[in-house]
């Protein structure tokens, strides 16, 4: 049996509703954002050496942001059969030991990831206030932090914050493919 093509949200479109366990003890569900400007849902995975080589950027990223009231929420959606390294347990440790500045969110079933079209760890997807995807992609140009990246999600938050079109809506991911549980299991 083949695994249901996943089909990606499009720029314009709203962000898809989910609750979800996180590893600070709390459910989160996509109301619990709604005081945001802005809201960057990505998808990360313990095990990726994609989201080893952004964190930092992505972590110092979400603390600038946090003071003009933009949220963001990491996921993790990989079977942890096959990837233990991104069990439930393995992502609190790295949360604490990376002092994640946001929740970071377990979605065991891999449900969530079909519901955005999630491939990709990292993979952003930003929202405006009103829950309406304005960027998905990379978080920016270059995952070896070579000079002379584009900020992606950097000048997406700008152009949102600052009420303007946001001039690059989308960009390729580039990470570990995200391996969910299929549906049905």
């Amino acid at each position: 049996m083949t695994a249901p093509e996943l089909a990606t949200l499009a720029v314009g479109d709203s962000a898809p509703n989910f609750t979800l366990p996180g590893t600070d003890g709390r459910t989160y569900a996509s109301d619990s954002f709604d005081d945001a400007r802005a809201l960057a849902i990505v998808f990360l995975a313990n095990h990726c050496p994609y989201v080893s080589a952004w964190e930092e950027r992505l972590v110092h990223t979400a603390r600038e942001y946090e003071k003009r009231s933009v949220r963001f929420a990491a996921i993790s959606s990989n079977d942890v059969e096959r990837l233990p390294k991104d069990s439930f347990e393995a992502m609190g440790r790295r949360a604490t030991e990376q002092d994640y500045p946001f929740p970071y969110l377990y979605d065991e079933d891999g449900s969530v990831a079909r519901a955005f079209g999630a491939t990709r760890t990292p993979e952003v997807f930003l929202f405006d206030a009103e829950k309406i995807l304005r960027y998905h992609g990379a978080i920016d140009s270059d995952w070896e932090e070579s000079e002379g990246r584009e900020e992606y999600l950097r000048e997406a938050l700008e152009a949102l914050l600052n009420q303007q079109k946001v001039r690059v809506p989308e960009t390729k991911p580039i990470g570990c493919v995200i391996k969910s549980k299929s549906e049905g299991q």
